[in-house]
């Protein structure tokens, strides 16, 4: 698996003395104002109150503000990931550890990403523990967000006057949109050809390395207002082995299915592995749910309605 790079023809903006991550290139963007705004949480579930502070801060402090906002985590850490989602019934898709972790581990972890994750404008990325309640999170705009306990406070104010931020009304203005949109997303990973990791294969990576798992029911099939669909179409890209316990050899294998949950979608993948007898489902790499107007020309003749569950194509690209 090849190393990401970033890419080397892009610009950063800098409007005024704040400095962007390379992903956002501002349309009419006024600078914000560095510094923390604060905000009070009543404990609930038996969880303490505690404060969280949003800071918004140029892109050259932000990385030694990162790894000192990480030493408020204790010993064990839960790793957190958000990316945009390309779902068609939500707009985020937000992946959770299974377990906690050594916080050496996802420190390790962050380091070797640290590049795309403080560039890249669609993903976002932190760390919780329970004991104390803590969380250090970063944005996909990279604004970070610091929850503590009520005791702990006073911690954070004083390592935040070190990087001579402040309290302030706000940082970005509320009205941020109203005179259009102030900014667009670009990408900033060198794709050179077909084996250039993206950012699919980054958030595989991370996945693997902090044993994340999407934060849905996997038995169920809602939209993000909490809906169920019911049996709605899907894409995905499968990894796949080499049948046999072959320890070299594999596909991205393509499909279009039909089903009601993750665990259905999972089944009928590997079945239908299963019964070609080449490959073995192992995961999958990307999988989205698709509206039914977007599905793909071959599956014009797909009825809208009582669809049940299904493989509908496949395709196998074997590396």
């Amino acid at each position: 698996m090849r190393l990401y790079k970033l890419r080397t023809d892009l610009t950063r903006a800098v409007i005024g003395s704040f400095a962007l991550p390379l992903g956002i290139e501002p349309l009419n963007l006024l600078a914000p104002n560095q510094g923390y705004t604060l905000e009070f949480h009543e404990g609930e579930d038996g969880e303490p109150d505690g404060w969280s502070f949003h800071v918004v801060a140029s892109h050259d402090r932000m990385a030694r503000l990162v790894r000192e906002a990480f030493g408020l985590l204790s010993t064990e850490v839960s790793p957190i990931v958000e990316v945009g989602s390309r779902d068609a019934y939500r707009s985020m898709d937000v992946f959770l550890a299974r377990q906690p972790i050594p916080v050496e581990d996802f420190l390790e972890t962050w380091e070797a990403f640290e590049p795309v994750i403080l560039e890249d404008a669609s993903i976002g990325v932190g760390a919780n523990t329970d004991d104390p309640c803590v969380e250090v999170f970063l944005d996909s705009w990279k604004g970070l967000l610091i929850h503590v306990p009520d005791e702990m406070r006073g911690q954070v104010e004083t390592m935040l006057r070190r990087h001579a931020l402040r309290e302030v009304a706000e940082t970005w203005p509320d009205d941020l949109e109203e005179e259009g949109p102030p900014s667009q997303v670009r990408e900033v990973l060198q794709i050179e050809d077909e084996e250039s990791p993206d950012l699919d294969e980054v958030l595989l990576q991370l996945r693997e390395r902090w044993d994340l798992q999407l934060d849905v029911d996997p038995q169920g099939n809602l939209d993000e207002g909490g809906r169920e669909l019911g049996n709605t179409l899907w894409y995905g890209i499968a990894l796949c082995r080499e049948a046999g316990g072959a320890e070299h050899g594999g596909a991205y294998v393509t499909m279009w299915l039909t089903a009601g949950s993750v665990i259905e979608v999972e089944s009928l993948a590997a079945h239908r592995m299963d019964q070609e007898g080449r490959w073995e489902f192992q995961a999958f790499y990307t999988l989205d749910r698709v509206a039914f107007d977007e599905r793909p020309e071959e599956l014009s003749d797909l009825p809208i309605r009582g669809r049940g569950p299904g493989v509908h194509l496949v395709f196998e690209e074997p590396w």
